[in-house]
């Protein structure tokens, strides 16, 4: 079956190499839809052979050149996730919502909301804002 995204020439578009880590951390999180810890991808990837120290060098060289976004949801830990295909580093539309559960830690990407920011400090104008819906996930408020 074919990929329905050339994941070489994207990779060779940011500037770096092809190889089969970047192309399975790409494959992978293309598949999970949703943000994921080094250590998620590690575990994913395992079967590769792949070591935890290539897989993390992999998801930050890959984010360095925009082709994932990288984000903390206030536990100090990096979650990754594809960054959109119209994202510029201008205006940042790779940036979404994101629901955090209290309970379980679980994260998972909401629908684009628009935000009106022209009552905003010039300073949040001009750089990135995550916003992030902390609550109870359906699994925990079972």
């Amino acid at each position: 079956m074919a990929e329905p995204v050339s994941w070489d020439q994207r990779i060779r578009g940011a500037g770096l190499r092809a190889t089969a880590p970047r192309r399975a951390v790409l494959r992978l999180l293309s598949a999970w839809a949703r943000p994921a810890t080094h250590a998620e991808v590690s575990e994913a990837l395992a079967a590769d052979s792949w070591d935890r120290a290539t897989v993390y060098r992999n998801l930050c060289d890959l984010a360095e050149a925009g082709l994932l976004s990288r984000s903390d949801m206030g536990d100090h830990v990096w979650r990754f996730e594809l960054s959109r295909p119209e994202a510029s580093p201008a205006d940042h539309p790779s940036a979404h919502p994101h629901f955090v559960c209290n309970t379980c830690g679980a994260v998972s990407c909401l629908p684009d909301l628009p935000l009106p920011i022209e009552h905003v400090p010039a300073a949040v104008r001009a750089g990135r804002v995550e916003v992030r819906v902390h609550g109870i996930c359906d699994g925990c408020a079972a």
